[in-house]
């Protein structure tokens, strides 16, 4: 049991984000250092909170003093803890690569005026998103979790609106549109699930939800609003353009981050509150969706001519990959499944943020991201082609990626339980993101005749830097799936004492 003066720290990934936000709101001057010092102060809160569950084992605290089903309390426990250090670990990449992005836009005379502009309302918008995102893997009450819905919508619609362009209003209007509905559809599931059940604590409505007419509507409607936020094929439409259009460290942001919090309320849904009237046909209904958005998000990436709108139906497609573990957690234990999709949404977000950021590089190199016009950017700038192409391994599934982990967990669970044709779906999908994949970097690798390279243009260590190292984190995350497992099933304390007497299984 931890003690009460530890819980204490669960808070801090909510207030300094928050106060930041707060600060860069009242001050023009100094917004990069403000929000960098919170980015990097989130992540060592984070890093220490992992440190004192794997000593003292899942944490809560109740804020106030008020226990449930009167108070507010915030929890963490392994996937929790997992997903909140993905958010933190991108989130400091992006404060810096966001940093270089501004610099390098604000450079240019002509345009200098408009893109200082955008940096002053980036940094509060980007630390209210945080705030969002981190309390939304902390919070234990699903009334809250509306709350963080919430502010993750009405930061994240203004920031794919940042550029100006009238494609990038149009995305991004229609995005918070989306947002909205969705954000309506879920809190109609909640007034259902309080009127048949009476209290909104997660803890307590797993032994509460069961058979019933208001539990079936509520699962219905949190589902559909979820599906809304999270993108799944059909409900996709308003991703690929406000993805594409926006900034490039704003699609880092809404690719890696943002969909992903949703994903992870609607499987925290599924297979805790809702597992005990969750059905084999349903689960099977969310595999075929996510079938459907693997090779319909992958056809669509292989159609594009952009690479900026190529990467963003990469991520339709990627995050079928999700879905499809929902129909094969009826052949494997609970936290096996858990181990799936953490695995899938680590290597995700940082392939994704690394793609995003190399197509960002590459638009502020040439002016342009049409990806037959491409030849010789790898002589100009190798480093950020080299993080493409090990971002591209990861979202292939190649060893020793995360996303070869998981992958290999969904092909054995598809053979044990004889269902081949996922086999096939999983196995289509790595394909055709090869073919996708490489279709850039031929063209990377191409000199035009009678020329030695592109224009060589300098780009700032921010800018290349931070896509590399994120790309080649996903490269590795394999290498290190005993600790990132045991963290996602472990449920008692005691256990950093086990790794370090090398008591792992």
């Amino acid at each position: 049991m931890f003690p009460s003066d530890t819980a204490v720290w669960i808070v801090f990934p909510v207030i300094l984000p928050l106060v930041a936000g707060l600060l860069c709101f009242l001050f023009k001057r100094g917004t990069f250092g403000i929000a960098l010092a919170a980015a990097i102060g989130n992540f060592f809160v984070v890093c220490f909170l992992i440190y004192q569950m794997l000593v003292y084992g899942p944490m809560r605290c109740y804020i106030g003093g008020w226990h449930p089903p009167l108070g507010i309390s915030l929890r963490i426990d392994g996937p929790a803890l997992l997903m909140l250090l993905m958010t933190a670990a991108t989130g400091l990449a992006v404060t810096l690569y966001a940093r270089g992005y501004f610099l390098f836009r604000i450079s240019d005379p002509l345009r200098a005026r408009r893109h200082k502009r955008q940096q002053y309302y980036f940094w509060p918008l980007w630390m209210l998103l945080l705030t969002g995102l981190n309390g939304l893997f902390l919070s234990a009450d699903i009334f809250n979790l509306y709350v963080t819905l919430e502010l993750i919508a009405v930061s994240a619609a203004p920031l794919a609106a940042l550029s100006g362009k009238p494609a990038s209003l149009r995305a991004s209007y229609r995005y918070l549109l989306i947002s909205l509905i969705g954000s309506l559809t879920y809190l109609l599931g909640v007034v259902f699930l309080y009127r048949s059940c009476g209290v909104l604590d997660l803890a307590l409505l797993q032994n509460l939800a069961g058979d019933g007419l208001g539990i079936s509507t509520a699962l219905v409607l949190l589902t559909v609003g979820l599906m809304l936020k999270t993108a799944l094929v059909p409900l996709h439409f308003w991703l690929p353009p406000a993805h594409a259009n926006a900034l490039a460290p704003v699609s880092v942001i809404l690719s890696a981050l943002v969909v992903k919090a949703s994903f992870y309320l609607l499987f925290r849904f599924w297979f805790e509150i809702f597992a005990p009237i969750i059905s084999p046909s349903s689960l099977n209904f969310m595999g075929t969706l996510g079938a459907l958005a693997i090779f319909w998000g992958a056809i669509q990436a292989m159609r594009q001519q952009r690479l900026k709108l190529m990467v963003a139906y990469s991520t339709v497609s990627q995050l079928g990959y999700l879905f499809v573990a929902f129909p094969l957690s009826m052949f494997v234990d609970g936290g096996q499944v858990w181990s799936i999709v953490v695995f899938i949404a680590l290597t995700h977000a940082c392939a994704k943020s690394a793609m995003f950021m190399v197509a960002g590089n590459v638009y502020l190199h040439l002016g342009h991201d049409r990806i037959k016009s491409l030849k010789g950017v790898r002589s100009s700038q190798p480093i950020t082609v080299f993080a493409y192409g090990i971002a591209g391994v990861s979202l292939m599934g190649l060893p020793p990626s995360g996303a070869f982990i998981a992958k290999w967990m969904l092909l054995s669970a598809s053979f044990a339980s004889l269902q081949y044709w996922w086999a096939v779906v999983i196995a289509g999908g790595s394909l055709l993101a090869m073919i996708y994949v490489f279709r850039v970097m031929s063209h990377f690798f191409v000199i035009p005749e009678g020329e030695s390279s592109k224009k060589n243009v300098s780009l700032s260590p921010l800018l290349e830097w931070p896509p590399l190292i994120l790309a080649l984190i996903s490269l590795f995350l394999g290498l290190i799936s005993p600790w990132v497992l045991k963290i996602v099933l472990y449920k008692d304390s005691g256990l950093l004492a086990q790794i370090f007497q090398g008591g792992l299984p």
